[in-house]
């Protein structure tokens, strides 16, 4: 572990000095997630810095309301659609 002086607005020190072990993981994925959404790293490596499986996070993730699929309703229909089709066609 190691630690970083970071410059926050002063409202914030209360929920960033958490100690509880829970809000220390949730703290830190939330500081991971937008490298991860950006694909400058997978989940599994976000996973692995945070010393967790990479199911945990994703699940961790979507507790929180950040999806691991980032697909609109429509889209997973239309990926659902293309799939069945295909399926059919190979019967």
């Amino acid at each position: 572990m190691a630690f970083v002086n970071m410059e926050i607005p002063e409202e914030m020190v209360s929920f960033v000095m958490k100690k509880d072990k829970e809000k220390q993981l949730e703290r830190n994925a939330m500081m991971l997630y937008p490298y991860v959404h950006d694909g400058i790293i997978s989940h599994g490596r976000a996973a692995e810095i945070l010393g967790i499986f990479k199911t945990d996070l994703i699940v961790l993730y979507g507790r929180m309301g950040l999806s691991y699929i980032e697909m609109t309703d429509d889209e997973i229909e239309e990926e659902l659609a293309t799939v069945k089709k295909l399926g059919e066609m190979t019967v």
